[in-house]
């Protein structure tokens, strides 16, 4: 099924059997918020994130003094770019007119859960529907807020990072959610889009080196396409990045 349709089929009405279905996750709260839930575009504090260049985010203590990880998921509020990360790995992105649209598609039920709330959480209603190879198609509706995001990313048809494309927590947390796998004992798996080129898996991992986390690209015939992050600091370090598992991920998939 591809992931560039313009409707959404009969199965795409509800999110797909969990154990159980999660709730709400408490630590991607805001412990000061104690109004009405935050959800739609009122998430979007100062409008959506239009550049790969804005300021890197400053880095704030939790509750208990201990200071975050500077780039760390939890060092910024979340924004519209930080869907930079799913497009990292197999995401895909489509222009129609002045509006774009966003799919990935993923293995299994846990992560449609986590994205569709990732996404909710950026103003951005998102479907999903069951594929022909047992997958799930994440995607959201066509909307002028991801119009940068794809202006950034396309390259004709093609995705391809653009020049000042650099990995965050966030971006990192929404790729391990939709594509990163342990490899036992000793290796974390982060998975390529399949139809994406050689320039755009360098581009990539010359992101990843400079977030600390050089990995070994992988092949299609060697179990990728993906990178292979191993190591014990750079494990560390990666978990270090994404933060704790969402309410939904199983732990042992979780870095």
């Amino acid at each position: 099924m591809s992931l560039n349709g313009l409707g959404d089929t009969p199965a795409a009405q509800s999110l797909p059997a969990l154990f159980p279905v999660p709730e709400p996750d408490p630590s991607r709260a805001d412990p000061s918020d104690t109004g009405p839930a935050r959800t739609g575009p009122s998430l979007r504090r100062g409008g959506p994130d239009r550049s790969e260049s804005n300021h890197p985010p400053q880095p704030r203590a939790d509750d208990a003094g201990r200071q975050l990880v500077f780039f760390g998921a939890d060092a910024a509020e979340p924004v519209v770019a930080d869907l930079a990360g799913l497009l990292a790995g197999p995401g895909e992105v489509v222009r129609m007119g002045g509006t774009a649209r966003l799919a990935v598609r993923v293995d299994a039920a846990w992560r449609v859960h986590v994205l569709v709330a990732e996404l909710a959480l950026r103003g951005l209603a998102a479907s999903w529907a069951p594929t022909e190879d047992q997958r799930h198609a994440v995607r959201t509706s066509y909307t002028r807020l991801l119009k940068p995001l794809a202006v950034a990313w396309l390259n004709g048809p093609a995705k391809r990072p653009p020049a000042a494309f650099h990995l965050t927590g966030r971006r990192l947390r929404l790729w391990v959610a939709a594509a990163g796998t342990p490899e036992p004992p000793s290796g974390f798996l982060l998975g390529l889009g399949a139809e994406d080129d050689q320039e755009s898996w360098d581009a990539v991992g010359a992101a990843l080196t400079a977030a600390g986390l050089a990995g070994t690209l992988l092949g299609p015939d060697e179990g990728g396409p993906a990178f292979r992050i191993t190591g014990r600091r750079r494990l560390a370090r990666l978990a270090e990045l994404v933060g704790g598992p969402p309410t939904a991920a199983p732990h042992h998939a979780w870095p």
